[in-house]
């Protein structure tokens, strides 16, 4: 691909969003939050670590029942589920009947347990499970917001936990990774290389 053809590029009307004009790579992730008796459980995409320090943010809108939950009770739980969970990852993320609370519809038949530390839910079959106290809730990316936590407790199932460099790419293909392909695809990720930092790089 001879990346200085400008016949290989088509420009996008930025007056609109872009993002359903091309595919970009996210983890896919469950946010579990205390609503009212019972509790609500969400997938994100648009999630990550905030920085190299134990914080974790993700995207969500003002007129969502995770952003409410976490505004009142300041905290949040997020699972990272196994590829094959893709489906039960789903189902959290059906519309909710009027009259009848979403925990009541869908939540208490998703397989779960109680966090740790904090009154959430976790998704059982995941890999990775974190508990965060609400850090910084940022507004105005439009009709969007940042939501950010400290994590105060992470578990790790003990199939992705990390033991040596040499064994990632065996590890990795034994234990895949599910992403999710924006919008509305996902990936179970099992073929990994190394990167080639150049010499002396440090983060």
């Amino acid at each position: 691909m001879d990346m200085n053809d400008n016949n290989s590029f088509i420009p996008l009307d930025v007056s609109n969003s872009i993002w359903e004009h091309f595919f970009t790579v996210a983890p896919l992730v469950v946010v579990g939050t205390k609503e009212g008796d019972g509790y609500d459980m969400a997938p994100k995409h648009m999630a990550m670590p905030i920085g190299f320090e134990n914080y974790f943010g993700f995207v969500c809108t003002p007129d969502h029942s995770t952003y409410t939950n976490i505004k009142l009770h300041k905290e949040f739980s997020v699972s990272f589920p196994f590829p094959d969970q893709l489906v039960l990852t789903s189902l959290s993320a059906l519309p909710r009947v009027k009259g009848i609370s979403k925990f009541d519809q869908i939540i208490s038949t998703l397989p779960s347990k109680k966090a740790n530390t904090i009154d959430t839910l976790l998704v059982a079959e995941a890999y990775l499970h974190l508990e965060c106290k609400l850090y910084k809730i940022i507004d105005g990316f439009g009709s969007n917001s940042i939501i950010t936590g400290s994590i105060i407790a992470a578990n790790v199932h003990t199939d992705y936990l990390k033991i040596s460099e040499k064994e990632e790419q065996e590890q990795l293909k034994s234990n895949p990774l599910l992403a999710y392909i924006a919008n509305g695809r996902y990936a179970v990720i099992s073929e990994t290389f190394n990167f080639p930092f150049p010499k002396g790089f440090n983060r």
